[in-house]
C-alpha cells in the first residue's frame, strides 16, 4: 500500500534529502526507519523536492510503500518513535488512492521561506536558520528588485552549475521581501524551481540590500542568461521549503 506523508525536518549536519556515499540523510533516517515496519527491507520512496544539506523543511512530501494493514497513524507514530533522537518528525499521514499520483510530479507549487538575520550581533537561538548579515540591508529595495524576477524567464544566472534540470526556463510566481524587525523574509513560490535558485536569488538580492548593486542590475543579470552574472550564492542555513501544494490536499480526508 501507498501512503504518503508530511515531514518537517532540521537539515542541519544531513548531507540533505538524497541518500549519498559522504553523511548522513534524511532519506537514510526515514527509510531505515520504515524497514523496521516492513520486515526489515527498506521501502520504496519518492520525495517532492531534494532539499540540499542544511536546508530546513517544515512541510516536505514523501510517499512510501509499507503493508496495508497499517493505518495512517500507526505509521506516523511508528516511524516518528524509529526516528528518534534526529530532528525529522511525520506531522501527517494519509493512504495514497489515486495510483497515478506521485510526490513530485503531481505537484504545482513548491514553496520556500528564506531569513536574513540583519544585525551586528551573532544569532543564539536562530543559529543554522538564519543567514547572519551585519551590514544594514534595504528590504524596500530588495523586495522593487525582486519583482524583476517575476515571471517564466531563462533562469540561466541563478541555476548551479551542478544543476541537471533539461531547461532553464520557469515560472516564479512569487518573490516577497519583507523585514519583521531584525529578521528580512524572502517568500518564493513556483511550481518548480532550478536547483540552487532560490538562493542564488537572494545571494543577488543581498547585493541590493546592502548598496553594492542598483535595483535594475537584478533585470540585467537576469537577461544575461549567464551565471557569472548573477550575485552569490546564500548558505543553506536560512532556507526552508514550508510548502507544496497539490490540485487535491493529499492529506484532505474531508
Amino acid at each position: 500500500m501507498r501512503f504518503v506523508l508530511k515531514l518537517e525536518y532540521d537539515g542541519t549536519g544531513f548531507v540533505g534529502w538524497q541518500h549519498q556515499d559522504n553523511g548522513v540523510s534524511i532519506q537514510d533516517i526515514l527509510e531505515n526507519a520504515a524497514a523496521a515496519l516492513n520486515h526489515g527491507k527498506i521501502p520504496n520512496t519518492s520525495v517532492a523536492g531534494r532539499t540540499d544539506a542544511g536546508v530546513h523543511a517544515e512541510a516536505q512530501v514523501v510517499s512510501l510503500d509499507l503493508p496495508d494493514h497499517f493505518t495512517p497513524l500507526t505509521i506516523a507514530d511508528a516511524l516518528n518513535f524509529h526516528m528518534k533522537p534526529h530532528r525529522i518528525v511525520v506531522l501527517d499521514a494519509a493512504r495514497v488512492t489515486d495510483p497515478d499520483w506521485h510526490p513530485r510530479f503531481s505537484a504545482i507549487e513548491r514553496r520556500y521561506r528564506y531569513v536574513i538575520l540583519n544585525r551586528r550581533a551573532r544569532p543564539a537561538r536562530d543559529a543554522g536558520f538564519v543567514w547572519h548579515v551585519k551590514r544594514a540591508l534595504d528590504s524596500d529595495a530588495m523586495h522593487a528588485a525582486a519583482q524583476s524576477l517575476i515571471g517564466r524567464h531563462d533562469f540561466s544566472s541563478f541555476r548551479a552549475a551542478a544543476c541537471q534540470a533539461n531547461s532553464p526556463l520557469r515560472t516564479l510566481d512569487r518573490l516577497d521581501v519583507r523585514r519583521e524587525e531584525e529578521k528580512i523574509l524572502i517568500e518564493a513560490a513556483a511550481r518548480s524551481f532550478l536547483h540552487h535558485q532560490v538562493r542564488n536569488m537572494v545571494g543577488t538580492l543581498k547585493l541590493v540590500g546592502e548598496g553594492a548593486w542598483p535595483i535594475a542590475r537584478v533585470a540585467a543579470a537576469l537577461a544575461a542568461r549567464d551565471r557569472a552574472a548573477g550575485g552569490p550564492t546564500a548558505p543553506p542555513d536560512g532556507l526552508t521549503l514550508t510548502g507544496v501544494g497539490y490540485p487535491i490536499d493529499p492529506f484532505d480526508d474531508g
